[in-house]
């Protein structure tokens, strides 16, 4: 077992000439596709090896190929897209409801915003595909079963009696718990897949009795983790290790933050210790979330005012926080969202690649993408003015610490395309992505700014199917751009 630190330092840097191998048992004949692919073959599983197969995300699947122009592009969104479906999720019924396990690919665990993640692609197609709904409330299910197990983990196993090879980390862990790194998006991510279920939907039988303990726990945890007594509250996380951010300085609780209604995150969505606790972006997705839990609760069938008013309330504290805390003054770009803040009036300058980060904000509906406050932002963290924008011959791109310097990660340049109103930019990124994947038909975690053949995961579902949901966008956006055989 391993956890994402380890596998990379474990496995390095992968051969694209030795990913490019075809192998009997992912092969499928050339003409599955709508038009002549001479070197492109099918990397999907055997239709019998799939984990889970759906009629709409196929019949998506053979409909947008036929707006896309360029053969490689075609392969990998084929490849891409239902690489989740295909690989990662086990579906069963347990005590009468559904219950999926989501695992991210190469490593054998749950994380609450992978997971989430890696399926929110697919809930526009719940609608016409009862088995795809009970597959995603199945996974609502499950994330309301772990959330119960410890609000303050952030990957769990399928069996809860199962011992993590973390179990020695100086924290609460208990079995069935992967890692214990507290970070806000992990209990914002269920939130957004609930609601984003419900709205597409209309059904709340998944806002049971379980869900509804689940959530009241997440608007605790956040409560405790304001820290609004100067404490430190219950959560605090030490590891014995030499890379610096797998450890919390302070006897686990981290450097001091002022108290001002945000929310502290120990941990970045990339697993990696915040420099300063008051992360922005993971507060702003808080802020949003909050929203969807006060929606929620105030539908007459589900009506309950108390839980309603401590959501209003946290939600007002960390909007006030953010206003008076999170927003500073570069002296270039004007007025711009801080990555990280301690209340005092440090801040960290940077962005990271993985999601919510600044650049995300919009896509997680924190912000509208043509907000000044954002453009400016975005500005920033696309620069040489962000520590870890990379630019070099492969591409360009946002990294961070977790991969290491000069790494860019495709899931930034998807993002930055989803994001864009520019198709030039747009089209700037399609292009990029194609060239990353090495020859091997798929995203990767990271890859180096000046060689694509060196890269970090070959089986990473989120930014697999992230890119095929970047691709299905970009069909009903701006379809003129698929129609570039030369993107």
């Amino acid at each position: 077992m391993h956890s994402r630190r380890k596998f990379i330092k474990n496995t390095g840097i992968f051969s694209a000439g030795l990913l490019a191998l075809q192998t009997d048992v992912f092969a499928l004949p050339s003409d599955t596709f709508n038009f002549a692919l001479k070197n492109f073959i099918s990397k999907r599983p055997p239709l019998a090896e799939r984990k889970f197969t759906s009629e709409a995300v196929e019949k998506a699947i053979v409909r947008i190929k036929k707006q896309i122009a360029n053969p490689e592009l075609a392969w990998l969104f084929e490849n891409c897209f239902p690489n989740t479906l295909d690989t990662t999720v086990d579906f069963e019924i347990i005590d009468g409801k559904p219950d999926t396990y989501v695992i991210t690919g190469d490593i054998d665990a749950m994380w609450l915003r992978d997971s989430t993640a890696q399926i929110w692609p697919y809930i526009p197609f719940v609608k016409e595909d009862k088995k795809l709904a009970e597959l995603v409330k199945g996974v609502i299910n499950r994330q309301a079963k772990c959330i119960l197990l410890d609000p303050y983990a952030n990957a769990f196993y399928k069996d809860f009696t199962k011992e993590s090879e973390w179990k020695n980390d100086l924290t609460k862990m208990q079995p069935g718990i992967h890692e214990r790194k507290w970070e806000i998006d992990s209990l914002c991510y269920p939130i957004r897949l609930a609601h984003g279920y419900w709205k597409e939907t209309g059904d709340i039988s998944l806002f049971d009795s379980k869900w509804k303990e689940a959530m009241l726990l997440v608007l605790q945890t956040f409560k405790e983790q304001q820290r609004l007594d100067g404490k430190g509250g219950p959560y605090s996380f030490q590891r014995q290790t030499a890379w610096a951010t797998d450890g919390v300085p302070l006897g686990g609780y981290g450097y001091p933050v002022k108290p001002c209604g945000l929310i502290v995150s120990t941990f970045r969505p990339s697993d990696d210790s915040t420099l300063f606790g008051y992360l922005i972006p993971s507060n702003m997705f808080a802020i949003e979330v909050l929203g969807y839990l006060i929606e929620i609760f105030s539908l007459p069938a589900l009506k309950d005012d108390n839980l309603v008013a401590k959501a209003k309330e946290l939600r007002d504290q960390v909007q006030k926080g953010l206003e008076e805390n999170g927003i500073i003054e570069h002296p270039k770009f004007g007025k711009i969202i801080a990555f990280e803040v301690n209340g005092y009036g440090s801040f960290n300058m940077m962005d990271d690649a993985n999601v919510p980060s600044l650049l995300s904000l919009p896509y997680l509906g924190a912000i509208e993408p043509d907000n000044q406050l954002y453009l400016n932002t975005r500005k920033v963290v696309l620069s040489e003015n962000n520590p870890f924008f990379y630019k070099g011959k492969a591409g360009e791109g946002i990294g961070g610490p977790h991969t290491g310097v000069d790494t860019i990660w495709p899931m930034s340049i998807v993002l930055r395309a989803i994001t864009s109103v520019d198709e030039k930019e747009i089209k700037m990124c399609i292009s990029n992505l194609i060239k990353t994947n090495a020859d091997t038909g798929f995203m990767h975690e990271s890859f180096h700014k000046d060689d694509v053949a060196k890269f970090t995961r070959k089986w990473f579902a989120w930014a697999n199917t992230l890119f095929g949901e970047m691709i299905v966008h970009t069909s009903i956006k701006y379809p003129q751009i698929l129609k570039d055989k030369n993107i």
